[in-house]
């Protein structure tokens, strides 16, 4: 099967044709970060008047860099992000991607955001090992998740305030550095002293949870009682205790829920300090490490055609009248 993917749950707009078998034809992504780096984050309103206007010329070049025919393509499936994300943004590509299944005849699928994520290490690497512990760590979400299969999955652990990536653009913020924080916060770091600041790693115990809101305010206290020390020192401070608090939950999640393999997932899967990390990880463990390339971290719509083919295959199509979900969180998936 060949499937059309839309993905509009943020602030970039993506379009992807994807086979059956994992096979990318395609993956296009106009980003609109321009439009809002000025205002130091997302701007909902704009965000949707972006892919209002991108939407259908990112279609089209998806479609024609798949080698389809824009008017008669040979798709089986319409498949678009339904949640969580920006409502504005996620009716965008909700409508466009309904919109597409009518004029076609062909059945739409309502994907949920954070599957996608959990099928992008899949697209580039089909044959892992079973069950698979993945990380999923972006700007708005930060979780372990058990997949025993693909599709089949169980959140044992999620941060109980701010998100790994939040945390990173609240800190860049402080810091006086462009948004997005996170890249530029890893760009920094890799010239700077990890041991610069004492700062305190959170959730300490069994728990599988995260919690990083108090690390930014630790950041900021830690900063006016020592002002001398450079940003580039800060922000590798910063992220060696956001590395190694995820190091450690993924550590006591293996040993407890006895996962052959992790992956890694969401945008900030992106950042070299964690990459590197997991790898060593994984080494001293014994079990694969799976790192998808950095396009598939970021938003794209090719995993989201993947989780839709899959949820397809095996639950119908959805509904035409399929609402916009912001807040669907992944344990009512």
């Amino acid at each position: 099967m060949l499937a059309l993917a839309l993905e509009t749950s943020c602030d970039d707009t993506g379009a992807a044709v994807v086979d059956s078998t994992g096979r990318v034809l395609s993956s296009i992504v106009e980003s609109s970060i321009d439009l809002h780096r000025a205002f130091g984050g997302v701007v909902p309103e704009l965000a949707g008047r972006a892919h209002l206007a991108t939407v259908t010329p990112v279609v089209q070049k998806a479609l024609d860099v798949a080698g389809l025919d824009p008017h008669d393509p040979a798709i089986d499936l319409v498949a678009a992000t339904a949640g969580p994300g920006l409502v504005g943004s996620l009716l965008i590509g909700l409508s466009a991607a309904k919109a597409y299944a009518l004029a076609w005849d062909k059945p739409f699928v309502g994907v949920h955001h954070l599957d996608g994520h959990l099928f992008a290490p899949l697209l580039e690497t089909p044959e892992v090992e079973w069950p698979l512990l993945t990380l999923l760590v972006s700007g708005g979400h930060s979780m372990l998740v058990l997949q025993r299969a693909p599709g089949e999955h169980r959140v044992v652990g999620e941060t109980i305030d701010d998100a790994a990536g939040e945390a990173y653009d609240k800190v860049a913020r402080w810091l006086g550095l462009p948004y997005p924080g996170g890249p530029e916060i890893d760009r920094r770091a890799s010239s700077g002293d990890p041991h610069a600041l004492q700062l305190p790693v959170s959730m300490r115990n069994d728990s599988l949870d995260f919690s990083f809101s108090g690390l930014k305010t630790a950041v900021v206290r830690a900063t006016e009682r020592q002002p001398e020390v450079g940003v580039d020192d800060v922000a590798a401070s910063f992220q060696a205790a956001v590395v190694e608090q995820l190091l450690r939950k993924v550590t006591q999640a293996l040993e407890r829920e006895g996962a052959r393999s992790v992956a890694l997932a969401g945008g900030v899967a992106a950042n070299s300090a964690l990459r590197h990390a997991l790898t060593e990880l994984g080494r001293e463990r014994g079990v694969s490490v799976y790192l998808p390339s950095r396009a598939m971290c970021t938003d794209n719509a090719a995993m989201i055609g993947a989780a839709g083919l899959h949820r397809f295959a095996h639950e119908g199509a959805s509904p035409l009248s399929t609402p916009a979900r912001p807040s669907w969180t992944l344990v009512d998936r």
